[in-house]
């Protein structure tokens, strides 16, 4: 309702706008009318209220908000996007893997706090890691605080309050420890690495990781122009797509450093650019330190029938029709000519190998059999092989791993653990408990991680020649130290840059 208002030696017109909103009665040039009684202004002011209610009266209802379900929203945002390849693949997986199986048919404004409770507890009963579910609807909060931002919501049911439920259910929800080791578990997971692989790259890969922490993707995508007389450049990583392309990008939160690397880590390096030879890869053009340790699977590539398809076709195991191609004298001839028609019938086209390694390490691949049979002596679980030992012959020390079909049998001993549980990633976090026990300053310690520390504190303290000099001495005490204990072990070895270094010594 209009009424005057009082401004001393004059009354003004307030007519209602719109709940909660008043404007005052105003004339041809903009300005207040000045009235010199309350009932003149309020007279004003109901005139103006009725021109109000006329205006509105004649304006169309407004239309309802077309509806959007959470697939046709979350399909729209995605493409909106413009981030990472890294962080685009997360949150497509995300989203299409976890999100849209329950959300996807759903109106985004009828969407509620129990449904996303609900579906939570859902995906813990199915066996999933609370950190990973934390990831999840971190991206389905993230989704919805864009639709309340377009006025599709009026908040956002993924948002978590704080200080609700019992304190002890924090502790419920953290991840396990990271698993370390030592200076001494980092060399010799070396050398059972490089034994597993059969070169010396795999030994120089697994101690620059250790004595760097780089990240798994700064290592693989480390090229041979980066290695410098006493430092490693960070510049590029290689970050593995579900495609399974290596997509060449920056690193981690822009992370570019220049990380200092102690005398006997700089011979290594150098010797790995000697053998990596002057050949690019395919896939990016670039001459990388490392390569791929198994033979580039071209026959996956290849058009038509397929080993598997051939022994199929002749009701025999893979196994068989190998035989039968390369020692057909080993198999019986009713079985030889069932898999000669196969091949026949199929059109089957010996894939010759060309020799030439993978262009790069895959982490599956690596972790999976280099890195956890040497941290364990285990082959783990991979269907449909159970998991097993790896099979060693005895000598040299500390054992060759033995290799082809019956080598099981042929087996004379086996690896004790070394670390279990650990993981190519624990080796960074083994670099920075080393830092630790040395006393290295915060700031020297985030500058080899990659991370930045914006407090003030960091913002004061500076790297000094001095502590740089420190830490490779200490670096270089703890390598001496584990050399020394492995030679103690044994005076040499059968993975050859290990046995040039232990020998050295002596």
């Amino acid at each position: 309702m209009g009424y005057g208002e009082n401004r001393g030696d004059y009354w003004r017109a307030r007519y209602k706008i719109a709940p909660g909103k008043y404007g005052t009665v105003l004339d041809a040039n903009g300005k207040a009318v000045r009235y010199k009684t309350k009932r003149a202004a309020e007279k004003a002011a109901a005139i103006a209220e009725e021109e109000v209610a006329k205006e509105a009266a004649q304006q169309p209802a407004a239309s309802e908000p077309e509806r959007m379900t959470f697939g046709e929203y979350a399909s729209a945002w995605y493409e909106d996007q413009d981030l990472a390849a890294s962080t685009m693949q997360n949150y497509r997986r995300h989203i299409e893997e976890h999100l849209l199986p329950e959300f996807e048919g759903a109106y985004l404004d009828e969407i509620t706090k129990g449904a996303v409770d609900g579906w939570e507890r859902t995906e813990r009963e199915r066996g999933y890691a609370p950190s990973s579910i934390k990831t999840w609807r971190g991206t389905l909060h993230l989704v919805l605080a864009d639709a309340v931002d377009a006025g599709l919501r009026d908040s956002n049911p993924a948002t978590r309050r704080r200080g609700r439920g019992k304190r002890a259910g924090r502790s419920r929800n953290r991840s396990r420890e990271k698993v370390i080791t030592t200076a001494l578990g980092i060399l010799l997971i070396a050398e059972r690495t490089a034994l597993l692989s059969g070169r010396d790259d795999e030994f120089v890969g697994v101690v620059t990781k250790g004595y760097t922490g780089m990240r798994w993707g700064e290592i693989v995508g480390l090229e041979t122009g980066f290695i410098r007389p006493a430092a490693v450049r960070v510049e590029w990583q290689l970050y593995e797509l579900d495609s399974g392309e290596l997509h060449r990008c920056p690193p981690k939160d822009d992370s570019y450093r220049t990380i200092d690397a102690p005398p006997f880590l700089s011979g290594l390096l150098t010797g790995q650019v000697g053998r990596v030879g002057t050949k690019p890869c395919e896939c990016h053009g670039l001459r990388y330190l490392f390569s791929g340790h198994g033979a580039a699977n071209g026959a996956a590539r290849r058009p038509g029938a397929k080993l598997v398809d051939v022994a199929r076709a002749a009701g025999v195991s893979t196994g068989t029709v190998s035989n039968v191609l390369n020692r057909p004298h080993a198999v019986a001839l009713d079985t030889r000519s069932r898999v000669e028609k196969a091949i026949a019938d199929l059109g089957f086209i010996r894939f010759w190998s060309s020799g030439e390694n993978a262009a790069h390490w895959r982490r599956n691949g690596f972790a999976t059999w280099l890195f956890h049979p040497a941290a364990t002596g285990w082959y783990p679980k991979k269907a449909p092989e159970e998991a097993r030992p790896v099979p060693l012959i005895a000598e040299p020390w500390p054992g060759i791993p033995a290799r082809g079909r019956g080598a099981a049998g042929r087996a004379e001993a086996c690896w004790l653990p070394i670390q279990r549980g650990l993981t190519p990633h624990g080796l960074r976090h083994t670099h920075k408990t080393m830092m630790d026990e040395f006393g290295t300053p915060p700031k020297l310690k985030d500058e080899r991680m990659g991370h930045e520390d914006g407090s003030v504190q960091a913002r004061y303290s500076h790297i000094t020649p001095e502590m740089r000099s420190k830490l490779m001495d200490d670096l270089t005490a703890v390598w001496d130290a584990s050399l020394e204990a492995r030679r103690r072990m044994s005076p040499g070895s059968p993975v050859k840059v290990l046995d040039t270094l232990l020998r050295i010594g002596q």
